[in-house]
């Protein structure tokens, strides 16, 4: 947790975008919020020197006595994150909509105001707010390797659909060559496929905390290579320590009431708010283990008697998977199938 007003003196809010970063600066003296300061930089390296330039000018330490609060961008925010990290100023990473959220009704907007709600949201909120880890280049690979793999087999799959639709339609000498150009598109798509995953192989094996957790992953039954690297790259290689139901929140298979005195009765679901990735990666695991798993088959099928409904069953075991998983990081052990054990 990062420490509290009493000790905090600086909280510095940005809003960043692809071109430019907008920065507003509070300093808080003897318990005295100061007028805010704000200017805007470049998102270039030669933009993070003025901005250093510009915290020093303002006498910002560079410790814990200061706060950064941003947007989680994407690759945008990559810069500052690497100045955070290198200059060991606390920075807090956080969810948009959650920021969005918290400022209630707000009118206008522009990149300054954003800086100011943010600069604003990191006072008010500092007590809750955990310090994102520091950058790994490492974990940086990884991600952009998964998000590389997952755009070049959606590519793939796109390609393969154009060849089937285009032979509905076309004259055979015609789809010939149509095919032949395609295929040869959707050959050099799987050597690139197939180089990123060697490249992402090699990652994990040189690394062992990544390595580590691989092999947990891997030990819970329906859990597969692909899956195993997503989960640690979407949860930088579970930095957080995210208990089950955080994750499952997080995958979008934690089921939620939604009621309200005798007016509002609604079923109980889950929230659209996930990472749809990673809810379809579990989705497939839920699928294999109805299959081929004995103990989640009876316990299908078990649950299909009793009159529930199929995609109700299966969130189930997707939010069982969710479960294991963090068990099996916190306790830092491979996990250990009784029901098998027993039988």
């Amino acid at each position: 947790m990062i420490k509290m007003i009493a000790d905090t003196k600086f909280f510095i809010g940005i809003d960043v975008s692809k071109p430019c970063f907008d920065v507003s600066l509070m300093s808080v003296i003897s318990y005295v919020k100061q007028p805010l300061e704000s200017a805007r930089f470049d998102n270039t390296a030669s933009g993070i020197k003025q901005f250093e330039k510009w915290l020093k000018a303002h006498k910002v330490t560079f410790g814990e006595d200061s706060l950064v609060v941003i947007e989680n961008t994407g690759i945008y925010h990559r810069l500052i994150w690497a100045f955070c990290s290198k200059k060991h100023l606390p920075l807090h990473i956080g969810n948009a909509a959650h920021i969005k959220w918290s400022f209630g009704i707000a009118r206008g907007k522009n990149d300054k105001i954003d800086s100011i709600r943010l600069c604003k949201y990191g006072f008010k909120e500092s007590d809750g707010l955990k310090a994102t880890a520091a950058l790994d280049p490492q974990l940086l690979h990884l991600k952009d390797f998964i998000s590389t793999r997952t755009k070049l087999l959606k590519h793939k799959s796109s390609l393969g659909v154009s060849i089937r639709e285009l032979g509905n339609v076309n004259e055979k000498s015609h789809q010939k060559v149509v095919e032949k150009a395609l295929k040869d598109a959707i050959q050099g798509v799987t050597r690139s496929i197939k180089n990123i995953e060697d490249q992402i192989k090699k990652i994990i094996s040189e690394n062992q905390d990544f390595k580590r957790n691989h092999g947990f992953l891997l030990s819970i039954p329906g859990l597969g290579h692909v899956t195993a690297v997503y989960l640690i790259g979407c949860t930088a290689n579970f930095a957080g320590r995210p208990s089950g139901k955080e994750l499952a929140c997080y995958a979008g298979v934690a089921p939620f009431q939604h009621s309200s005195g005798i007016s509002i009765k609604g079923k109980t679901k889950v929230h659209k708010m996930a990472n749809k990735e990673l809810k379809r990666l579990l989705h497939m695991c839920a699928l294999s283990l109805i299959q081929h798993n004995q103990e989640f088959k009876i316990y299908y099928n078990r649950k299909k008697d009793e009159g529930k409904h199929s995609m109700s069953i299966l969130n189930a075991v997707r939010n069982k998977i969710a479960l294991r998983i963090a068990a099996v990081i916190k306790n830092q052990t491979p996990y250990h199938d009784k029901y098998n054990m027993v039988a």
